[in-house]
């Protein structure tokens, strides 16, 4: 869990900072970090998309995790804790600002290869090296994201404690079913939602990227079920 209270802690600490150079950087400059963000995002999310295997898991996971997640009400849901947030802890934001805010970071830091494979590690051969490597990446991020975003991205901490946090913690009793296919298919998974990502920074087209977070497990019960998947 040391590795992930760190990585919590970059991103509080790199949020802090964007907000103080926030106040210094004018509305030019903001649109600069925003697309600045999203091409980097863009690049990093398909670098992880083009790691899969199987790309009808890819798709078909897509497709069902995304209707589950529409069905599930994921991002309303994830919007209304966001913005709870906001109302509790910093009132002068604007809801959206600091729910969007939130959410983006929530996705950006928890939902890929270095999060999950680096969680395997630590709770299973406590190789931390992964975690330590992924709080320094997201810290600078952080930096990034608050000044264009606001505080919203702090509380993307919360997330990454119970994610990576829960993540370690069941490592171990599921490392058995951890092979090399799945790994790669829940990184393009990930990779899918953050291009998504990157497409909201552009403006390019709104996509509601938490509803296909159930993607992640519908793609984990294709791969668990591949050996019985003629292909």
């Amino acid at each position: 869990m040391i590795a992930t209270v760190v990585n919590a802690a970059a991103v509080v600490i790199g949020s802090l900072l964007g907000l103080v150079l926030n106040r210094r950087i004018g509305e030019r400059i903001k649109e600069l970090l925003y697309s600045g963000i999203g091409v980097i995002t863009l690049v990093i999310g398909m670098s992880m998309a083009l790691e899969m295997q199987r790309v009808l898991y890819l798709a078909l996971a897509v497709v069902i995790g995304g209707i589950l997640g529409m069905w599930w009400g994921v991002e309303d849901g994830i919007l209304r804790l966001g913005t709870m947030l906001r109302d509790r802890f910093h009132r002068s934001s604007t809801g959206g600002e600091f729910a969007y805010g939130f959410l983006s970071a929530s996705v950006l830091f928890c939902v890929g290869a270095m999060a999950i494979v680096g969680s395997f590690r630590a709770g299973v051969d406590a190789d931390y090296q992964l975690i330590f490597t992924k709080s320094v990446m997201d810290g600078f991020m952080a930096i990034l994201l608050a000044a264009s975003m606001g505080l919203g991205v702090a509380f993307s901490a919360l997330v990454i404690l119970v994610y990576q946090g829960g993540l370690t913690l069941i490592a171990a009793s599921i490392s058995p079913w951890v092979s090399a296919l799945m790994l790669s298919e829940i990184t393009a998974v990930g990779g899918v939602l953050i291009l998504m990502i990157g497409i909201n920074l552009l403006n390019l087209r709104h996509i509601k990227t938490a509803d296909f977070i159930p993607a992640i497990i519908v793609v984990i019960l294709f791969v668990l079920a591949d050996p019985w998947i003629p292909l």
